[in-house]
């Protein structure tokens, strides 16, 4: 079970999708701050997973750089990184460089992979999904490694954010190395996943608690979004993130959750 003492959390995904212009994502992150969201994830991905497969479209690590350096007080991250598309080493020297800028708030997404339009374009080698998982779970204690090693060191430990909900493989990875786990799920569908993480951390030897529970909330209305952030908290998720699209990032939900919150918190109905 999720501490009843963690606090709950909203994350907003800008999708970096259908942005003709940068400046739209800038004013978006700035919007986010402004509205305490407490974090702002992008995606790595390299074109759009909806709409026009051809728009406009940004890459991540890059972006996060340039959040990094714009942010002050919200935590910043990718929902999440693919494992495949960087060198183990390479990634953890990345997030810690962006650890840095931010001075200390990357949360480190990953994830195995699965679009193939983008290993392709980019002269990735697809795999199978089995092979993704094993490679990620390869590089997990390389990341970890490398970490330990660099100089300077990250500002603090970095969590780790671990996304799929895939019970063999995917879940024993997060009992072994996430602080926070994006299940993909929903109300309906984290109860069972919850159960076989907590027995693979009970397996590893670590207490459930330790990891964050994190879902995404659908966007639709506010007066809905917040009924569905109700039921996911009532199961033990605390982040909860809604995703938003380009070029208007219309945040008028996460408006919505962030007063939801804190009413929430505060005790006021």
């Amino acid at each position: 079970m999720t501490s009843s003492t963690r606090p709950i959390r909203i994350g907003v995904q800008l999708q970096p999708q259908h942005a003709p212009r940068y400046s739209h994502i800038r004013d978006a992150v700035r919007r986010c701050e402004d509205l305490g969201v407490d974090v702002a994830f992008n995606w790595d991905h390299f074109f759009p997973l909806y709409g026009d497969p051809d728009g406009a479209h940004y890459e991540c690590w890059t972006m996060l750089g340039a959040w990094a350096e714009q942010t002050s007080r919200i935590e910043i991250g990718a929902l999440v990184s693919c494992n495949s598309y960087r060198n183990p080493e390479l990634l953890a020297d990345m997030a810690r460089t962006v650890d840095n800028i931010s001075d200390g708030r990357l949360i480190l997404g990953i994830g195995s992979g699965w679009k193939q339009k983008d290993y392709d374009e980019y002269g990735y080698e697809f795999g199978t999904a089995g092979s993704r998982l094993d490679e990620l779970a390869a590089a997990l204690p390389r990341i970890e490694s490398r970490l330990g090693k660099l100089n300077p060191q990250p500002v603090r430990d970095i969590p780790i954010l671990i996304g799929g909900q895939g019970e063999k493989k995917t879940l024993r990875m997060v009992a072994e190395h996430a602080h926070i786990w994006h299940g993909f799920t929903d109300a309906s569908t984290y109860p069972g996943k919850a159960e076989v993480l907590d027995r693979h951390c009970a397996d590893v030897g670590r207490d459930p608690g330790a990891i964050e529970r994190s879902s995404g909330v659908p966007e639709r209305s506010p007066e809905a979004a917040v009924e569905g952030a109700e039921s996911l908290v009532a199961l033990g998720v605390t982040l909860l993130t809604i995703g938003v699209n380009g070029p208007d990032y219309d945040l008028t939900v996460a408006e919505a959750l962030c007063r939801w919150r804190d009413s929430r918190q505060s005790g006021v109905s």
